[in-house]
């Protein structure tokens, strides 16, 4: 009977027979030290053999194959297991002569499927290109021009098929249920129309319970629970009767699916959050923003911008919150920073020379009266060396009602083409949440002169083919500038909302890279804890150091100033590229068109 050991074996040189010669080595006796000095040679031969032309490795796969044998020497540095805690090359030498496993964690399907994928690579037989080259390299001039016109509609038809399948919440049909769903929960509040289009009442009504919330839509068992527990555990949640009316009657409709995930949390990402506040010695501030706060209120990671967070709290609040360890019960008055703290941070800005531009956000400073927010504006503006000033909100979003003349007015009133520029930077998530609504909210500020960008974090919700190139798509038409896509933050109690890296590096390239430049003005980032904004697409500041027995990769991200000073690198494990897989399977993708995911590092 074969044992479970010998399965794992069994299953490792199944993969490893596609590659004789690395397989040779690992089964040999040798010692580990030397096993690697073969595979590195093995690794630098295949390497010189991409560049020579190598007849045996297909059209374009010398770059798959380039890529792939830099990162299988990563894997196998004396650094890179330093740095990852963990070495690749001892657990595949465990696997395959160890007679017992004791003491070893057994692989996972992710393990497996990266191997494969990896030793795929080194190959040169990924696979991911078809056999024939296109038709227009046939040929030149004119009919190459056609031919290659041809191909260029079938990719551009290609996408706008994907984009059908996300609903927009300017679609005629979207506006009719959004006009159901408002009259229902006017009808529960014994509201007006007048009341609904006042942003204090829907302030004065933010639904925070779980009852009130499962009187006004469907919730599934465990939605259920996940309020009510975060009521019971003082864990901020909050959603605004507006925000409300975009969310689908019925659970579980994959048109409301990016909207609804977003405010209503899992059980799961509850409990943990109630765990780690429970946890003295736990740190919830997973940027370190303690580390890059030289006084209250003000957070600086760059040398030329500074975050003034003058409130820490919102009308309604994300899931998957950055500051969720520091943000306040929704609308709670405690959450506005001291006025004394307030003045302090100000003055700290006004004698850091240095300082060019404020972000100001929180929490959400369009909770803020509008005379408040006039004087912190007024303030920043009497600070000689402050050029910009960029007001960070969701409210656009979230509560479009907040975005009235006069609050426009006021801000307009420090916009100075010449002077200082003062801009919106908001946070779309979905096509499904652009209404009329927030489009006249963008308007008003685009009529005063003022632009405004939005910042999307990629999470699971909005990750499927050609949902995020929608989304930038819609933005454009309605006057945003796409400026940010962010990684979800690798917090515990954010692991439902979390993509794999190469998930964003295929996006950008696949889908992305198929619309005009002007919507696809975004970055990629990933946001490093203590150091700030790594930029995704530049492979030269971010390294693949392992594989973990889970399938994880773990990646070494290099400090944005790493050719300016000194500073440490940051070690990142990422979420399995096969579990996120598994679940875009079971939410009904096709997974034949994620593909080349493997071969994005």
């Amino acid at each position: 009977m074969v044992t479970e050991n010998e399965k794992i074996k069994n299953r490792i040189l199944r993969i490893l027979d596609q590659t004789p010669e690395l397989k040779a080595i690992l089964m040999s006796e040798a010692g580990l030290d030397e096993k690697r000095r073969c595979i590195r040679k093995f690794l630098s031969n295949m390497l010189f053999a991409t560049f020579d032309d190598d007849p045996k490795i297909p059209p374009l796969e010398w770059v798959l194959t380039r890529d792939a044998i830099r990162v299988f020497r990563n894997l196998i540095a004396f650094r890179s297991e330093r740095n990852a805690g963990f070495s690749f090359l001892n657990y595949l030498d465990d696997l395959i002569h160890k007679e017992e496993l004791n003491g070893v964690q057994k692989p996972k399907p992710g393990f497996y499927a990266e191997l494969d994928h990896l030793i795929r690579g080194i190959q040169g037989q990924t696979g991911v290109y078809p056999d024939k080259h296109p038709t227009f390299a046939k040929y030149e001039g004119r009919k190459a021009a056609r031919y290659r016109s041809a191909d260029l509609s079938k990719m551009a038809r290609t996408a706008e098929n994907f984009q059908k399948r996300y609903s927009c919440g300017l679609d005629q049909d979207a506006i009719r249920r959004r006009s159901k769903n408002k009259s229902r929960i006017l009808e529960f509040f014994n509201a007006t129309e007048l009341e609904w289009e006042k942003w204090k009442w829907h302030t004065r009504n933010i639904i925070k319970d779980a009852d009130t919330l499962a009187a006004l839509i469907r919730l599934t068992d465990d939605e259920y629970r996940a309020v009510k527990l975060a009521r019971e555990n003082r864990v901020p949640f909050g959603i605004t009767p507006y925000y409300l009316s975009l969310i689908d009657f019925k659970a579980g409709t994959k048109r409301s699916a990016g909207v609804r995930a977003q405010v209503i949390p899992t059980a799961d990402s509850v409990e943990s959050l109630i765990q780690q506040k429970r946890c003295g010695d736990c740190s919830m501030d997973f940027m370190l923003e303690r580390d890059t706060s030289p006084i209250e209120g003000i957070t600086r990671r760059y040398p030329k911008i500074v975050i003034l967070k003058p409130i820490m709290t919102c009308p309604q609040i994300c899931s998957y919150c950055q500051r969720n360890w520091q943000i306040e019960e929704v609308h709670s008055s405690k959450a506005v920073l001291k006025q004394q703290y307030l003045d302090n941070a100000i003055n700290w800005i006004s004698s850091t020379p240095e300082i060019r531009e404020v972000l100001v956000t929180g929490g959400d400073p369009f909770l803020l009266a509008d005379s408040l927010l006039e004087k912190i504006l007024y303030k920043l503006s009497k600070i000689k060396h402050i050029e910009r000033i960029r007001i960070g909100t969701r409210m656009i979003v979230t509560l479009p009602q907040r975005v009235t003349d006069e609050l426009a007015k006021v801000i307009s009133r420090f916009h100075v083409p010449g002077k200082r520029e003062v801009l919106i930077v908001t946070h779309f998530e979905h096509s499904y949440e652009i209404t009329p609504q927030a489009v006249e909210a963008v308007q008003t500020f685009r009529r005063l002169g003022i632009s405004v960008y939005n910042q999307l974090v990629y999470t699971f919700y909005n990750s499927r083919k050609f949902e995020a190139a929608t989304l930038r798509d819609k933005l454009r038409l309605i006057g945003v500038t796409p400026y940010y896509t962010f990684n979800t933050k690798g917090k515990e109690e954010t692991d439902d909302f979390r993509v794999p890296i190469p998930r964003l590096l295929q996006e950008q390239k696949e889908e992305a890279r198929l619309f005009p430049g002007t919507v696809r003005t975004d970055e990629i980032v990933f946001n490093v804890p203590r150091l700030g904004k790594n930029y995704l697409r530049a492979t030269q500041h971010h390294d693949v150091i392992s594989i973990l027995p889970d399938g994880r990769r773990v990646y070494e991200f290099h400090p944005w100033e790493k050719k300016l000073s000194l500073a440490d690198t940051y070690i990142y494990t990422d979420v399995s590229v096969y579990d996120y897989l598994r679940r875009l399977k079971d939410f009904g993708e096709n997974l034949s068109h994620y593909k080349t995911i493997w071969y994005y590092y």
